[in-house]
């Protein structure tokens, strides 16, 4: 990204100006130029340069959250980013929460990989992927301490973590969508949509947002 000079030499004084009030010990540095970014906490931001996408701390690179959330995710930040189209965002995730409920996603894209950090036998509380390690564990598959568990949240009426079930041994087991909605889709995609003014009833029912579509 070409910055020019005026702007450089701008940012370089507004840099020196705050770091003179800062203690001895604090420095305020430039960490770079980007053509446009989303913050939705301090520490939670997304960023673009020259058609690149800087995420950070958010699900894009967290291992425990199934490729359908972060995948939306991705799609809901270039829409912002890339295209700045708030209207857009709200339309990627109103088609992915269609497509799970109508059943037509992909298992793969479905699957939550969660790492074990002891031995399956070791664990107080059941969570989904202790659950599945277990399953596993009982159909002649070794798993221990340090064991990636792939799984996918099935339907059913039994509590959630019940129903995780290995990738291993899904078989014809249908995903639970109202899950993968409620529970992957919609937390890693509201935060952002929130943030730009739409609320989840305004996703759900299509209702207008007004707020700063005009401003993109």
């Amino acid at each position: 990204m070409s910055i020019p000079a005026k702007i450089e030499e701008q940012v370089t004084e507004l840099l020196s100006s705050i770091n003179q009030n800062l203690p001895e010990d604090m420095e305020l540095e430039l960490e770079g130029y980007y053509d446009r970014g989303f913050f939705v906490t301090k520490k939670r931001y997304a960023l673009i340069e020259d058609g690149t996408i800087v995420v950070k701390g958010l699900e894009l690179v967290r291992r425990d959250w199934a490729p359908v959330a972060k995948n939306t995710q991705h799609d809901v930040l270039e829409a912002i980013l890339k295209d700045a189209s708030p209207k857009k965002a709200k339309k990627i995730v109103k088609n992915i929460i269609e497509k799970l409920n109508s059943g037509n996603v992909n298992v793969s894209d479905l699957v939550i990989n969660t790492k074990l950090t002891k031995k399956p036998e070791n664990y107080k509380q059941m969570a989904p992927h202790v659950i599945a390690a277990e399953k596993l564990r009982m159909h002649g598959h070794k798993v221990t301490s340090g064991t990636i568990i792939s799984y996918v949240i099935t339907k059913g009426n039994t509590p959630i973590s019940k129903r995780a079930e290995p990738i291993e041994l899904m078989d014809d087991k249908e995903y639970d969508p109202e899950y993968y909605i409620q529970n992957q889709v919609l937390p890693a995609t509201l935060r952002i949509l929130e943030a730009i003014g739409y609320s989840e009833e305004q996703i759900m029912n299509n209702e207008r947002q007004t707020s700063l579509d005009s401003f993109f």
